[in-house]
């Protein structure tokens, strides 16, 4: 995997050390999505499903991927999902 996203896992698992609630994920694929192209969503997404610490399986997350380009999560959940990521800074692209 690229160091970027490496980068971007890292920055993940610090803003949730106990792992990613499933209330999160609409919204932090739609932050990530801004920022990245699909394909490096996946995988991101597919690391992260290799350390889940409830059961999400690869269909799981691929249908909460699809679900952004259809459903805009309310804004609310993604100044939710912002504070909480906020305290560690995006990873930079070096």
């Amino acid at each position: 995997m690229p160091p970027f996203l490496n980068a971007i896992i890292e920055w993940l698992r610090a803003g949730y050390p106990e792992g990613i609630p499933e209330s999160d994920y609409i919204p932090l694929l739609a932050l990530l999505r801004r920022r990245l192209s699909d394909d490096e969503v996946r995988q991101i997404a597919e690391e992260l499903l290799t350390t889940a610490p409830h059961p999400v399986d690869r269909t799981d997350i691929q249908v909460m991927i699809t679900r952004i380009t259809n459903e805009l999560p309310a804004e609310s959940d993604i100044a939710r999902v912002r504070v909480r990521l906020d305290e560690h800074t995006w990873p930079s692209q070096d």
